[in-house]
């Protein structure tokens, strides 16, 4: 009995010992393999090469290349513990297609990604609606970009869905119109109005010289003609030169001297028929 008890006590000893050594070998193998892909990583972005690339490119490029070694990395810890490389590739082939299948969605964010980064239609930076929402492009990932509105919220957007959105990209033309309102009174000098506004818009900070500021009379109402105030400006700088043409339109208008424009509705009332001797309206048949 004793031997039996001994025999099993050192194939305890001899697994745990072999066991141990592949748990420190893959801890080994992980510190050195994390070590070794920070130093990648670290290269790439000192880079000169990378340097010269746009900033959207070179993102993309370091996340790619993360993705891919931390897999590799992840092969040669199972290997440690003696799984074959080849029958992993199989097995993580036969996964990638399950997860393809269920995640297809992830899959055409990934296609949509490279498609983005390939016919650019915006970068970093940028200011653009893309997906339904409004903001700077902080990155573009490898499924998702993420955007910084202008309440400074920042937003994740799949890739896919911005790509089959439509993409307008404030930041790719020179200028950008800004479109303000000026409402004036039935009464009041328009042509005043229109003159004294176009010189003053042109002042504001940031307004570019060409295109140069329209005023123009956009519509009527019931309070009276309702002014156009359009000037032009860089994307940068568009709720700057919102904000100070609102402003201008106030003060101005205020300096003229313009009527306060008000809503008038004139109400029409027709005088009754008079009544008859016996007591019907004029016109009216006595009933039958």
């Amino acid at each position: 009995m004793d031997e039996r008890v001994q025999r099993y006590v050192d194939m305890g000893v001899a697994l745990g010992v072999s066991v141990g050594a592949k748990i420190v070998g893959a801890i080994l193998v992980w510190i050195i393999g994390r070590m070794m892909i920070r130093g990648v990583l670290s290269v790439m972005q000192r880079s000169s090469a990378l340097k010269k690339l746009d900033v959207t490119l070179a993102h993309y490029f370091e996340s790619a290349t993360s993705v891919l070694l931390n897999i590799l990395l992840v092969i040669a810890v199972l290997s440690v513990f003696g799984v074959e490389t080849t029958t992993f590739a199989s097995l993580l082939a036969a996964v990638g297609i399950a997860i393809g299948m269920a995640w297809s969605g992830l899959l055409s964010n990934l296609a949509a990604g490279i498609f983005m980064i390939l016919l650019r239609p915006f970068k970093t930076g940028d200011f653009v609606t893309a997906g339904g929402v409004t903001g700077a492009v902080h990155s573009i990932g490898l499924f998702a970009t993420t955007l910084d509105t202008p309440e400074n919220v920042r937003t994740i957007v799949g890739n896919s869905k911005i790509f089959s959105d439509t993409i307008q990209n404030y930041s790719t033309n020179p200028s950008r119109r800004v479109d303000c309102t000026a409402q004036l009174a039935h009464g009041a000098d328009h042509e005043a109005a229109m003159t004294r506004l176009r010189a003053r818009v042109a002042l504001i900070p940031n307004v570019v010289k060409e295109p140069a500021p329209t005023v123009e009379i956009l519509e009527f109402n019931l309070a009276g003609p309702v002014l156009a105030v359009r000037p032009f400006c860089d994307s940068n700088h568009y709720g700057d030169v919102l904000f100070a043409t609102n402003k201008v339109i106030r003060e101005e208008l205020g300096k003229l001297g313009l009527p306060v424009p008000s809503q008038h509705v004139q109400i029409n009332q027709l005088a009754a028929a008079p009544l008859s001797r016996d007591g019907a309206g004029a016109g009216a048949h006595p009933a039958a």
